[in-house]
């Protein structure tokens, strides 16, 4: 039924987005909840999106 590459570049970049967009949603939520400044929103969700990013995605390469 695929008849596509699974690991082309297009489809990993749209991944990586995905999981970045997820990152940024639960690390700024969790730090919201918890009455963080703005400042300290954005950098959790940062750090929660390359952790995600590059902790996850990274994984299903070996």
């Amino acid at each position: 039924m695929r008849n596509y590459d699974r690991n082309c570049p297009v489809c990993r970049l749209m991944r990586s987005l995905a999981f970045t967009g997820l990152g940024m949603g639960l690390g700024g939520g969790v730090a919201y909840l918890l009455g963080a400044s703005r400042e300290n929103i954005m950098l959790s969700g940062i750090v929660t999106a390359a952790i995600l990013v590059f902790g996850i995605v990274g994984k299903k390469k070996n």
